[in-house]
């Protein structure tokens, strides 16, 4: 899979990529990040990218000319599954979302800054547009960063053992349940019987009930079974 990101802060993300499971990912060559500085693509002197809004009001916009320019630069050399614009009103991004673009192959990310960017290119280029929660950031990189972490380790051979991501939270409309590493007693506090028993089968069940359980008590806004 192939990620770019356009940017005018290309180094908020230096360290995001540089380490752990996204680190490794790239070393096995099974996850390409790309981050462009979308100052390289502006015809305007001193690196302009945003200018004010029409008919007033407080806050700078992106403006149209250098996203375009940059967009179109980069389609000329690979085809793009999603453009997508990291944006506070976009769908609300969630595990079944993660799942879905980690199944695509070329990704483009734009990063918005000030009040956002220029409408029409939202209108004429984005393809889709996604909120990683009910809140503002500063700019669109952390949030880019989220969403390539949570589609990057899903994509095959990234994670040492595959089988861990199908046992996140979300991944089956539960929460996770609770999990214990030795010792089995600490302080008093015991780790319960049945994990201890080696029965597989047992053990997938009081999994899945402490599952349920916990979705029911945290998040009964999910259809917990």
């Amino acid at each position: 899979m192939q990620i770019d990101i356009i940017t005018v802060l290309p180094e908020l993300l230096e360290s995001p990529f540089s380490h752990s499971i996204l680190k490794r990912a790239k070393q096995r060559e099974l996850l390409d990040i790309h981050v462009y500085n979308l100052r390289d693509y502006t015809p305007y002197k001193h690196g302009q990218v945003d200018d004010y809004q029409f008919g007033g009001g407080a806050g700078m916009v992106m403006m149209p000319e250098p996203l375009a320019i940059a967009i179109e630069k980069l389609q000329e050399k690979i085809k793009y599954d999603e453009i997508i614009f990291l944006t506070p009103d976009g769908e609300t991004f969630n595990q079944p979302i993660a799942n879905q673009l980690s199944m695509k192959q070329n990704l483009l990310l734009i990063c918005g800054h000030y009040k956002g960017i220029d409408e029409r290119i939202r209108e004429h280029f984005i393809t889709r547009e996604i909120s990683i929660g009910d809140y503002v950031l500063s700019g669109g990189e952390l949030a880019a960063a989220v969403l390539v972490d949570a589609v990057g380790r899903l994509i095959p051979g990234v994670l040492n053992d595959e089988t861990s991501a199908l046992s996140d939270s979300f991944q089956d409309n539960l929460l996770a349940p609770p999990v214990y590493t030795r010792p089995a007693d600490f302080r008093g506090w015991k780790v319960p019987d049945i994990l201890l028993g080696g029965n597989p089968t047992l053990i997938d069940e009081w999994r899945h009930e402490q599952s349920v359980k916990r979705t029911q008590e945290r998040r009964p806004d999910m259809k917990a079974e």
